[in-house]
């Protein structure tokens, strides 16, 4: 062995002896001490292995309990579920039971109203049979407002198909009564089918006869109609309306204003629509009356003074003219009024049918600068073209 290994066992030797030393492994004390922490560990083990034993225990009974009732629960609600399905069904069959009594009644009723309309639409043909005058091919009843407000012609439209096929089965129910032919001899059969028959023909001429009447109705219908076109025409004609200006679905359009109007126009609507209906020859005489009194007016207010007589004699009194008295003076002064009046109408008529002329001018003017522009346009438009292209 070499010094080196001998070194090293000897320190590991003194190392030991140190520790055990320290620790007191030799010593009997520390070993009865030891002994005793080991059975105090032991004895506080066992305290928490048995208070846990009783926490668990404890914890499985309330568990145990929790799902005891759980399972009362889920039996409780499978019951009330099964009950509350029950009543439901109940109610279902219920509500079921009242449509289809709410409907039998509805069915009921209908039928019940189209027997009576059919009674009486059989008292009518019976009326119209026994009446020998004949009279008006129409009448034209009041309108019966349904349920909704709708009359009973718009209510007829507006029902379905289903509808119409349901009424249509009621009413065949009671018109046509069903065959009892049991039993029946070959006689008692000829004379059925022989009723039949006539019943069958004398349906077939009720029917052709209400094919005519109808017929008769739309062509009266159709000559009301004309007649009242024409009376609207001549309405409009009247009013210096186009003819066909009343004859359409809606009221004509009315003209407001011209389209050369400079200013604003403060004149409520019924007094343009009352020129445009063809008033304004009535205005236009009305203000060249009101122009004429205005004049007559300031004609008749003027100062009358005679002329003086220079050296004895009147201006212009031609020689050898007798002397005229007092009175005929007055009366040449009238005449001369009368005459001056009646030119200052023709004067007035003048000017009148110059301003007439005046305004035709402007119109025309009006209307070859309006087709100048427009050509003037369509050149321009032409020109745009060519440059695109």
């Amino acid at each position: 062995m070499s010094d080196d290994e001998e070194y090293t066992s000897s320190e590991e030797e003194e190392v030991v002896e140190e520790t055990r030393e320290e620790t007191g492994e030799g010593d009997p004390e520390f070993i009865k001490r030891q002994d005793q922490k080991r059975s105090d560990l032991d004895d506080q083990l066992k305290e928490y292995i048995t208070e846990w034993r009783k926490q668990r225990s404890k914890e499985e009974d309330e568990l145990k309990k929790l799902k005891e009732k759980q399972a009362k629960r889920k039996v409780t609600r499978a019951e009330e579920e099964q009950k509350m399905a029950q009543r439901k069904k109940e109610e279902e069959e219920r509500r079921v039971r009242e449509a289809e009594e709410k409907k039998q009644r509805e069915i009921e009723e209908k039928r019940m109203r189209l027997e009576e309309a059919e009674k009486k639409r059989q008292a009518m043909l019976q009326a119209m049979k026994d009446k020998d005058k004949k009279g008006p091919n129409f009448t034209i009843a009041k309108k019966d407002a349904g349920v909704l407000g709708l009359s009973s012609a718009a209510m007829e439209r507006n029902k379905t198909k289903e509808q119409l096929e349901e009424e249509k089965k009621i009413s065949l129910s009671f018109r046509i009564k069903p065959l009892a032919i049991e039993g029946f001899g070959e006689a008692k059969l000829r004379e059925k089918a022989q009723e039949l028959w006539e019943l069958i023909v004398k349906l077939e001429t009720e029917k052709y006869d209400l094919e005519e009447r109808q017929k008769r109705q739309d062509y009266d219908l159709k000559e009301l109609k004309e007649r009242q076109k024409q009376q609207l025409r001549h309405k409009a004609l009247k009013k210096g309306l186009d003819p066909e200006a009343l004859t359409g679905k809606y009221p004509p359009k009315i003209q407001v204003a011209s389209k050369y109007e400079r200013r604003v126009d403060t004149r409520s609507y019924d007094d343009k629509k009352k020129l445009f209906e063809g008033g304004y020859n009535t205005v236009y005489a009305e203000t060249l009356e009101k122009t004429w009194q205005e004049r007559q007016e300031r004609f008749t207010q003027r100062t009358k003074s005679k002329l003086p007589k220079w050296f004895g004699e009147r201006p212009g009194k031609k020689a050898g003219e007798p002397e005229t008295p007092e009175g005929e003076e007055d009366a040449k002064a009238d005449e001369d009024i009368v005459e001056d009046d009646e030119e200052v109408e023709e004067e007035v008529v003048e000017e009148e049918d110059e301003e007439a002329e005046e305004d035709e001018e402007e119109e025309e003017e009006e209307e070859e600068e309006e087709e100048e522009e427009e050509e003037e346009e369509e050149e321009e438009e032409e020109e745009e073209e060519e440059e695109e292209e």
